[in-house]
């Protein structure tokens, strides 16, 4: 298959649905009414050029477990509307402290800490109003069902997941963990996310069982290559493909793969990762294509 051109059809697609979500114009009257400085912050940072990986890691497994349709779409762009507010509160200099976000200031840089700081929690708060909207013509078993997606989103986002790692990786700093350690922080920080993007693409797409079961082995294991990956990119990645300083985690002496195996071990577990994820993808056919593409994709790209 042609994983470019898959990729910038589902960007476009997931795009769209977000213009539609937080249109270009405020509302500025009525109920639910938007400030202007934090429509123009929460734009900002939505729409600065991601690569959408999770999204379209929801959607790829949406299909390839045989879903059809746009229902879809508000738990696609709820992930990425959580994931963008991370990415704001990591940036802030409370914590990670960088400048440049894909290529351009970061949201603290241009509006200031305190209207970062609230448009990450507006994108928080608004994926999971977007994700419990009702869908046109839903039975009782599939409001059941989102009842249990967006319970599954909030813990894979919160203090057992996501948040989980944030402070763990705070906590690393300037420390020498193990790789146990360093796994469990890596699984939480970024590999939560990604694993209960793949979740919730797959059991709306009807998968269950055995299914399902393989659905998460790939999401366990591609959420630790993509992060492993991001932690060689940092070393030898080109900053201006990457829009954003590298050599940062050397410099805040973060925990890392590079940092404690060396670049070529992690490149090696990061290449048996997508090995043993692809492998599990085997009951599946074509089907499940766009999956192992975006696997390799990981740990191939250079952005």
């Amino acid at each position: 298959m042609d994983l470019k051109s898959y990729l910038r059809e589902k960007k476009e697609i997931v795009d769209a649905a977000l213009e539609r979500y937080v249109p270009s114009h405020s509302v500025l009257t009525g109920e639910g009414s938007f400030s202007t400085t934090l429509h123009k912050a929460v734009r900002h940072s939505l729409f600065a050029g991601g690569k959408r990986v999770r999204p379209i890691l929801c959607m790829a497994a949406f299909e390839a477990a045989g879903g059809q349709g746009e229902g879809i779409l508000p738990f696609a762009c709820g992930l990425e509307m959580i994931h963008t507010y991370s990415l704001i509160h990591d940036d802030l200099p409370a914590i990670d402290n960088d400048d440049y976000r894909r290529g351009k200031p970061t949201s603290h840089k241009v509006y200031g800490e305190a209207i970062a700081i609230l448009a990450g929690d507006a994108l928080l708060t608004e994926a999971f109003q977007l994700m419990t909207k009702p869908l046109g013509g839903q039975s009782s078993v599939e409001a059941g069902l989102r009842f249990e997606l967006v319970n599954e989103v909030a813990r894979a986002a919160g203090v057992s997941g996501m948040v989980l790692g944030q402070v763990l990786d705070i906590e690393s700093e300037g420390r020498e963990v193990d790789l146990p350690t360093l796994e469990y922080l890596h699984t939480h920080k970024t590999g939560k996310m990604i694993l209960v993007s793949i979740k919730v693409g797959a059991k709306l797409g009807g998968a269950w069982g055995e299914g399902l079961e393989a659905f998460i082995r790939y999401g366990e294991r591609i959420g630790l290559a993509f992060q492993i990956a991001d932690d060689i990119l940092n070393v030898e990645g080109k900053p201006e493909l990457l829009g954003k300083t590298t050599g940062s985690d050397r410099t805040k002496r973060k925990a890392t793969y590079p940092g404690l195996l060396g670049l070529e071990e992690s490149k090696r577990r990061a290449k048996e990762l997508v090995a043993w994820a692809i492998e599990g993808l085997s009951r599946f056919g074509s089907e499940a294509d766009p999956l192992r593409e975006i696997a390799r994709f990981i740990i191939a790209r250079e952005y």
